[in-house]
């Protein structure tokens, strides 16, 4: 007897302490108590146009509403930009060891020839070591995966756009201005009629969300917006228009099967270098049109 009441005192005594254990666990602010909880990355960043604009490129949020947390992100597998040979194939013609050559081999060549700045080039449709490392500097420059020195359709897409961009189209203004070409979907900067920024890649608005041609002015920025109806962050923020301005692109830039909500995408170094550049007040002017 004297066993059993001891123990029946030892099993109370390990009730109290699990149920103990548990309401230790509990969060009274976690229903609404208000305070607590991790604090959103970036939640240091204000609104300034993406959030807070109506528009094209998103609605206006309700004023009520806690401007939501960030979704975790998982890296998104972007499209094969520039396919590569059948590892069966016979190398082509004149490729050096590990480069192989492109259907658009003297395309590319004649572009980047015009371009410079990536190296020497031969015009003459044959793939050498100096094109190679040449293709090669130029696809990393442009983020164009994968980065092998083959002359691809991509390759050749971009070259081509950039080489052609006429830059005098965005007129011989006073002061900084962002140009940006809708149609060949390039952009650059000039200072009192002279470029500053060459041309480099761009993505505007796709179908249904078209990015209008016009001249603008930057009225807002900010390091980090948050996009409410999109749920993500767009780095290097500069509003200009109805809710669309400059950001660093959030998908890959060269996915031809989507476009942008309105704004003008740019790639990282692009898009860094436009904010330093960047100021409320800076024009911007936008020429062409893309259907999307």
């Amino acid at each position: 007897m004297i066993q059993f009441r001891l123990a029946s005192r030892l099993l109370a005594v390990a009730m109290v302490t699990l149920v103990g254990a548990g309401a230790c666990t509990f969060d009274p602010q976690a229903e609404g108590g208000g305070g607590g909880g991790p604090v959103p990355v970036g939640a240091a960043e204000q609104p300034s146009g993406a959030s807070g604009t109506p528009g094209p490129d998103r609605p206006a949020p309700a004023t009520t509403s806690p401007k939501p947390k960030p979704k975790p992100t998982t890296p998104r597998s972007s499209p094969a930009a520039e396919p590569e040979p059948s590892r069966t194939s016979p190398r082509p013609s004149g490729s050096p060891a590990g480069c192989p050559q492109g259907e658009h081999q003297r395309q590319v060549e004649t572009y980047l020839a015009r371009l410079g700045g990536f190296g020497a080039v031969t015009v003459d449709g044959r793939q050498s070591a100096a094109d190679c490392a040449a293709i090669k500097r130029f696809q990393r420059r442009y983020d164009i995966r994968s980065a092998t020195g083959r002359a691809g359709p991509t390759t050749y897409d971009v070259a081509k756009r950039l080489a052609t961009t006429d830059t005098d189209v965005c007129g011989d203004r006073p002061g900084l201005t962002f140009c940006v070409d809708l149609t060949r979907q390039t952009t650059w900067v000039m200072r009192d009629g002279r470029v500053i920024v060459k041309p480099t890649v761009t993505r505007t608005g796709m179908a249904g969300f078209r990015t209008p041609a016009g001249t603008f002015t930057i009225d807002r920025r900010n390091l980090k917006e948050w996009s409410n109806p999109y749920e993500v962050w767009l780095p290097y923020w500069q509003h200009f228009t109805r809710g669309m301005g400059f950001h660093e692109t959030t998908t890959y830039l060269h996915d031809g099967s989507i476009g942008s909500h309105g704004c003008v995408n740019l790639l990282h170094s692009d898009a860094v270098r436009y904010w330093e550049l960047g100021r409320v007040g800076s024009r911007v002017v936008l020429v062409g049109s893309r259907s999307g």
